[in-house]
């Protein structure tokens, strides 16, 4: 076990602490936090990142789910009016609780490992709310999600990610930065919401779903994962060959095929 000031780093909360003073301040310029943004901050650990946000934008909300970490924080940035801890799940924290008027939140965060992808699909369900999100996350998870079409980390991910927001891979940040050290290399992604889906789906849950059926076996073809959904007859009148493999669609496609998916649905009930 590693022991930061006192407080023992957890395994099963994902506890990795930024320890270094000039990637803080990169990820902090990247982030560009002002005066007037409503901050909010995922998992702020020891308060490295919190700080240097609360130096240039006062108003802060953070979710921490460690109790353990709280009454360091509330000592530590006690002299702050306008920032608020939440001891809470972030998981299955409500964001729209948040905001007070009609301004958008900027949500920030160094994501565990294991409840990035369930976190960051629970936020895109608050898109319409957030002007931007900037997350440190494992480098493999920024590759999914900034991902194009034809290559290995297109994927569910990916589509739903894009489908709701402008995605960004900024640079990387090393194991050494970080107490205790990580096994792998982690990310600084930007992800921007969409104020219209550049491709509209009639159905947003359809459009979930036929990513999950099309993604559930990576190398058998479009026509083997969407079978008794889709005939391999209907993917050619959608312009689709039903021997091409998921990864090879386009966002287009898979919101063409969802809304396919959807009129059929709608035929039925």
């Amino acid at each position: 076990m590693v022991s930061l000031n006192g407080h023992v780093a957890r395994k099963r909360f994902g506890q990795n602490f930024l320890q270094d003073t000039g990637m803080i301040r990169k990820i902090v310029r990247s982030i560009a936090p002002s005066g007037k943004d409503h901050m909010v901050e995922i998992g702020p650990g020891m308060g490295a990142i919190t700080e240097l946000l609360l130096e240039e934008n006062s108003k802060l909300d953070v979710i921490e789910l460690d109790r353990d970490l709280i009454p360091m924080l509330r000592v530590k940035f006690f002299n702050y009016p306008d920032f608020t801890i939440h001891e809470a799940d972030a998981l299955k924290f409500d964001f729209a609780a948040l905001r007070k008027t009609d301004e958008k939140l900027r949500v920030v965060g160094n994501l565990p490992y294991n409840i990035s992808t369930p976190l960051i699909f629970h936020l895109l369900s608050f898109q319409g709310l957030i002007h931007d999100m900037h997350f440190m996350l494992q480098k493999e998870v920024v590759e999914r999600l900034a991902a194009k079409p034809g290559t290995g980390q297109w994927g569910r991910l990916s589509v739903m990610a894009q489908y709701f927001c402008d995605v960004e891979s900024l640079f990387l940040v090393p194991p050494e930065c970080f107490t205790p050290r990580p096994k792998v290399e982690s990310a600084i992604v930007r992800m921007t919401p969409k104020q219209q889906p550049t491709q509209q789906a009639l159905n947003e849950k359809v459009l979930g779903d036929t990513l999950r059926l099309a993604f559930a076996q990576r190398r058998k073809t479009l026509r083997n994962n969407m079978k008794g959904q889709v005939s391999g007859e209907q993917l050619e009148a959608l312009d689709l060959d039903p021997q091409r493999r998921p990864e090879t669609l386009s966002l287009a496609e898979f919101v063409k095929l969802a809304n396919f998916r959807a009129e059929l649905i709608g035929q039925q009930d």
